[in-house]
């Protein structure tokens, strides 16, 4: 399962990498977060995080490790429980209008979840529009906080 949006906001690239390199933004932008707690490391490669979620009514824990990063181009980060493996990049490019980044998260599913998979689609389809649509509206923030 894969799910991937791209968002184009008039802030700098360096800005909107930052912002979202810190993993425990997400609570801001990502409607489905309850919560991300830092566990351990500075936010570099190898840097884990505690995610938990809420997927079709009910909470779910991750824990994230920090695989890749480059500043200002790409973060790169893979999720597991016992049901899922979940891995979220994020790429950054400067255009005219200002940074755009790629979210894709793709998930792999575990054990007898597989076979559910397809049926959840639709409910990772909504997922995806609804942290588009966060992650814009986060972003676009930066540019106000920014602004005198």
């Amino acid at each position: 399962m894969k799910i991937e949006r791209t968002v184009t906001v008039d802030v700098p690239v360096g800005a909107a990498f930052d912002y979202l390199a810190d993993f425990t933004t997400t609570t801001q932008w990502d409607p489905g977060t309850v919560s991300t707690v830092r566990i351990d490391g500075n936010g570099g490669v190898g840097t884990s995080y505690q995610n938990i979620s809420k997927f079709l009514g009910r909470e779910t824990s991750l824990t994230y490790v920090v695989e890749d990063r480059e500043p200002g181009k790409l973060i790169r980060l893979r999720g597991e429980n016992k049901t899922v493996v979940s891995v979220d990049t994020m790429t950054f490019r400067r255009t005219a209008a200002g940074t755009e980044v790629t979210y894709t998260a793709v998930f792999t599913f575990k054990g007898p979840s597989r076979l559910l998979a397809p049926l959840l689609r639709p409910a990772f389809t909504r997922l995806g529009n609804d942290a588009e649509e966060g992650l814009r509206s986060a972003l676009v923030g930066l540019r106000s906080e920014s602004s005198p």
